[in-house]
């Protein structure tokens, strides 16, 4: 829990004194490039276009770096039904974490989740000697863990017409996880995936203790709190300031702060990162 707090932590430091940093629209760049080579690909019978964007070690070795990039652009089906589904749901999927973290946090996600996978297929190519074909099917798929972790009761509508909790295909994709990562005996997925236990771990384990009977944190008395806030204050200098970039009232009278009531204690935010934040539990 420390660790994924401590590396929550760097990231938003990071993002605050990187403002501009992040790919606005990114999933909408990602599905375009999905259709541009899908099209592509449908007039090219010989398949020699979608040879030069798979991910391959050996070639990427040789000097064809652009399959660093290409990789996440290939189908995961060419299959015309499968892949409108696939565009509805991650387009769908995507803009709404954007909108939760910021187009910066989910730059860094969606980044962090290719550089794993990158990752993975060169070192399991000096190891084994194969050429390990990659897509990114599991960035997407961890990509939907977080949804499904920040909006378990959210309904979407399965085959455009069944209405579904997303949390129950999170179960059922999360079955379909594990059985692919002990069928074949290979660590890719959980590499894969590792983004998703980095920025939403904390929260599946405050879950799962709520769940079990183990709450991680108490209930603040926040009018006791607020009072004890004032006396420390007048020593201080300030009253309030943001747990994540320092900031401070006195230093910023016209920026507005906040409490968050899912934090264990007590605990003030700017409203740059009272949504964005990392909860403390201890």
């Amino acid at each position: 829990m420390k660790l994924i707090q401590k590396f929550q932590g760097r990231v938003d430091r990071f993002l605050f004194r990187h403002p501009n940093f992040g790919i606005p629209r990114l999933m909408l760049i990602i599905i375009l490039g999905n259709i541009a080579v899908f099209l592509l690909t449908m007039m090219d019978r010989s398949g020699t276009f979608l040879s030069y964007l798979t991910f391959q070690p050996a070639l990427l070795l040789r000097g064809q770096v652009w399959r660093l990039i290409t990789f996440v652009f290939v189908p995961s089906s060419f299959n015309l039904i499968s892949f409108a589904l696939f565009l509805y749901f991650y387009y769908f999927i995507g803009n709404a974490l954007e909108r939760e973290w910021g187009s910066g946090k989910f730059t860094v996600y969606y980044l962090l989740g290719m550089i794993l996978t990158i990752l993975y297929g060169i070192i399991a190519y000096f190891i084994s000697g194969r050429n390990v074909q990659l897509t990114s099917n599991y960035v997407n798929l961890s990509m939907f863990f977080v949804f499904a972790t920040l909006w378990p009761e959210n309904r979407v509508l399965l085959f455009f017409f069944i209405p579904i909790k997303i949390k129950w295909l999170a179960y059922f994709e999360a079955a379909v996880f594990l059985l692919s990562m002990f069928s074949s005996w290979t660590l890719l997925p959980l590499v894969a995936v590792l983004n998703y236990f980095l920025f939403c771990g904390d929260v599946l384990i405050e879950g799962l203790r709520r769940r079990f009977g183990r709450p991680g944190r108490s209930t603040v008395n926040f009018r006791r709190a607020a009072n004890q806030q004032q006396r420390q204050a007048q020593a201080r200098g300030y009253n309030r300031k943001c747990a994540v970039c320092g900031r401070t009232d006195t230093e910023y009278p016209q920026l507005e702060f906040r409490y968050c009531s899912r934090c264990t204690g007590y605990h003030c935010f700017c409203i740059d990162h009272i949504n964005s934040h990392v909860h403390f539990t201890e």
